[in-house]
């Protein structure tokens, strides 16, 4: 039989000599990722397994990001039931006590725990970023996690895959995100329900790595278990610079069988937005600009990169931001916020009137620094725009990229990044 990346990655971790989509199966995992879930849902639901162990403590990638630091008492006891959660179990990458880390979808890939070939897995759903490394991650809930955690194992349906394939390169002006939020919108927000989108053709070479991530992570806005990247010389020289343990190529078979196939050059792509409150409610620049806006956000763990602050900063630079509008800047690591610093970026940002944050998940969550008020419009580099998402659930969030929120930020209202540059 010919099987696509997906299908690849579950068959090897399920110890099966043949698998077919829809099939369920028990995979081995790799790897888990927690973060302050660990201190809600997860502990409670492993206690009443009446275990006092987990099955391999090196395995499990344990990190602080979502309320850091902590805003409420609420969030400082989640903090400490994750941390004695943690110190019970012994867990080996324990950072829970190492706020300045970062968010998880960008420090986990940083320190070089994502490699092609790998199964991880995570309590949460923007787990999918990982596949920018041709590996298998997804999201799972606190149930899931406490079985991984006893067992080390997984229960899959073997998902369909989708073939996107990518010509061209994008224009200037244009990023990774606008592709994304072009494809949502094109298959819907339940166009993918469950299935890989696998990411194919000369196109994804003129794609870096931070690109790559963003449209990993966005791909469960689509409904998708996860998005798979091919591995290249860019992702080589990447790894190369994270980690000295070995991983395994995978790449699809001959004649892979996908349920739909999709074709994109990346040159025809133009600025969009999602308007609220659904990622696929799409729509051409030229027809929301001029929309005012009261907030600009630029960050998380979507584009908050070091690809996405420079192309902000480029547009920012020796500029104001509107009177009428504030923004808020929020490296997505510490690693990225201080070479951002190194670079000048950062006094780029405060020079303009922004307000950059410690890395976190704050204002993406609603969860603190820049939670939107009444009737209150924000521009956002992050994933989504739910009802309430950012804060009061009669405030409207707009997804971008990062070039159309830091143009929009100046003008005080919705605004083409192309004319910016």
């Amino acid at each position: 039989m010919s099987y696509t990346i997906a299908e690849k990655i579950l068959k090897e971790h399920s110890n099966l000599k043949e698998i077919s989509p829809g099939q369920f199966i028990n995979s081995d995992i790799d790897l888990i990722m927690v973060h302050e879930q660990l201190g809600g849902r997860i502990h409670i639901e492993y206690e009443k397994l009446g275990i006092d162990y987990v099955w391999d403590p090196d395995k499990i990638f344990f990190i602080l990001d979502h309320w850091v630091p902590p805003p409420t008492i609420s969030a400082a006891k989640m903090h400490q039931d994750a941390r004695r959660f943690a110190e019970k179990y012994k867990f080996t990458n324990n950072y829970g006590y190492q706020l300045d880390k970062g968010i998880c979808h960008q420090v986990l890939p940083e320190m070089g725990f994502a490699r092609p070939g790998m199964l991880i897995v995570g309590s949460d759903s923007h787990t999918t970023t990982y596949g920018a490394f041709n590996c298998l991650s997804t999201g799972i809930g606190a149930t899931d996690v406490s079985v991984v955690f006893a067992t080390g194992k997984m229960w899959f349906k073997v998902p369909e895959s989708f073939k996107i394939n990518l010509s061209g390169t994008l224009d200037k002006g244009v990023m990774s995100k606008d592709f994304i939020l072009t494809l949502i919108g094109d298959i819907s927000t339940k166009g993918a329900i469950y299935k890989s989108l696998e990411f194919h053709g000369n196109g994804v070479q003129s794609l870096s790595i931070d690109s790559r991530m963003t449209v990993a992570n966005m791909v469960v806005e689509a409904g998708a278990k996860c998005g798979v990247f091919l591995l290249d010389k860019k992702l080589k020289d990447w790894l190369e610079k994270r980690t000295e343990k070995q991983y395994s190529k995978v790449l699809p078979d001959e004649g892979a069988e996908y349920e739909k196939e999709f074709h994109y050059n990346l040159s025809e792509i133009t600025p969009v937005v999602a308007k609220p409150s659904n990622p696929g409610n799409i729509a051409k620049i030229e027809d929301v600009e001029g929309y005012e806006i009261d907030q600009a956000f630029l960050g998380g763990c979507t584009n908050g990169r070091m690809e996405d602050l420079r192309i902000a900063a480029k547009i920012l630079n020796s500029k104001k931001i509107n009177s009428n509008t504030r923004m808020i800047v929020t490296p997505a690591s510490k690693e990225i916020y201080l070479h951002a610093l190194r670079e000048g970026l950062i006094e780029i940002f405060l020079s303009a009137g922004a307000v950059v944050t410690n890395s976190t998940c704050g204002a993406c969550i609603g969860g603190h620094l820049g939670v939107l008020g009444p009737e209150d419009v924000c521009i956002s580099s992050t994933n989504r725009n739910f009802i309430g998402r950012m804060g009061d659930p009669s405030s409207e969030v707009f997804l971008a990229s990062p070039a159309t929120v830091a143009a929009s930020a100046i003008k005080g209202k919705i605004t083409d990044p192309r004319e910016a540059l």
